[in-house]
């Protein structure tokens, strides 16, 4: 699990790139899911997504900070 202060410590540049690494795996664990019919462990799904919605968070609150 990602930290909020963490989070908000990065760059844009550097949370963007963290948006697509979580997505690669997203990605994988859907993609080990869908071959396998069951994953080794279920909650790193949820939790990935869950992650990937803070990053993504953070970027957009960053985004309005700059406009004004």
């Amino acid at each position: 699990m990602l930290d909020l202060k963490e989070i908000r410590s990065q760059s844009v540049e550097a949370l963007k790139a963290q948006v697509k690494e979580i997505s690669k795996e997203i990605y994988n664990l859907e993609n080990e899911l869908r071959l396998n019919k069951k994953l080794d462990k279920p909650h790193l799904l949820r939790s990935k997504k869950k992650d990937r919605a803070r990053v993504m968070l953070v970027v957009h609150e960053k985004k309005l900070e700059a406009r004004g």
